[in-house]
């Protein structure tokens, strides 16, 4: 699983805080500890930044690029602060986050992408907003992000497309079809992105990571190529692991790997494959319920 570290976020008041003061230390440092967690590119998400873009950018790329050398993700939708940014990248190959299938971004956005030979995050999203159904979305890229794409010759192999997951508290009934869409997305030749953390929005802090960190590994059955998310939650890196080298050796394990691997013959996790004596296996097994919109999501789920 490539995974892109999601930390430097504008939603986040010590991010907010420190690009106000221009604590480069803080960001320098943020960066690296996501790298030593496992992040092998790092998004950069400041917001717009329409007063400052082109300036903030530069300053950013400048001061990561001295700590680490991977990946640099720019997610915004100031196309004059990526361009700012981009001119200033000398390691790795960047990536901008994103265009949609809405006519100005799609216009624009994928030409400063191959003016710059950067990796580009196409979401599956149009003038009318995020569809439902799985279909719908790929539909999307495949009528409307990937003939672009080949129309001004850009690589598909520097294309990732993202269905869009929305949070399980309010969009559950998306959190099913987006599974569907990453594996259908696969036979694009596109990589397949999501941003996980999204499945857990508006639910309370204590139980985000486990939602989170569930879904990572039924879209992972699914498919899915690269994910933005929190590289600094162990558990979660240890829930990929499992899956990555097939690690049997305990009862969560086994579970997990039951669970993607059911996901992956398009079957449905059985019940007999879950010890409900064992209080984690449990909260997993209801947390895959709530994920497949088989069971309402209510904050209490866990309890009941």
């Amino acid at each position: 699983m490539y995974i892109i570290g999601e930390n430097i976020h504008i939603i986040s008041e010590k991010v907010k805080e420190a690009l106000t003061e221009r604590n480069g230390r803080f960001f320098q440092d943020l960066a690296v500890k996501q790298v030593e967690a496992g992040a092998q590119a790092l998004d950069i998400n400041l917001g717009p930044r329409k007063k400052d873009g082109e300036e903030v950018f530069p300053w950013m790329v400048e001061l990561l690029e001295q700590v680490v050398d991977v990946p640099l993700s720019f997610d915004s939708t100031n196309l004059l602060g990526i361009e700012a940014g981009l001119k200033k990248i000398t390691k790795a190959q960047p990536i901008i986050n994103s265009t949609s299938a809405e006519p100005e971004r799609l216009e624009k956005t994928p030409l400063l992408a191959k003016k710059y030979n950067t990796r580009l995050v196409a979401l599956t999203l149009g003038a009318s907003g995020i569809p439902v159904a799985a279909d719908e979305r790929v539909n999307i890229a495949v009528e409307k992000l990937i003939p672009r794409m080949l129309e001004i010759d850009f690589p598909i192999k520097d294309l990732i497309i993202d269905p869009l997951v929305l949070t399980t508290s309010g969009c559950q009934e998306y959190c099913p079809e987006c599974i569907e869409a990453v594996r259908t997305l696969k036979v694009t030749g596109a990589g397949v992105q999501v941003g996980l953390s999204n499945v857990s929005n508006a639910v309370p802090n204590e139980m985000r990571p486990l939602i989170n960190r569930v879904y990572c590994v039924m879209l992972m059955g699914a498919g899915l190529d690269t994910m933005i998310a929190d590289t600094l939650d162990k558990k979660q890196n240890d829930f990929i692991r499992i899956v990555e080298q097939r690690d049997d050796s305990s009862a969560v394990g086994r579970l997990l790997l039951a669970l993607h691997d059911a996901v992956a013959g398009q079957e449905e996790l059985p019940p007999d494959a879950v010890d409900f004596g064992d209080p984690d296996q449990v909260a997993i097994w209801k947390t895959v319920q709530i994920l497949l919109n088989k069971v309402i999501y209510a904050d209490s789920y866990l309890r009941v």
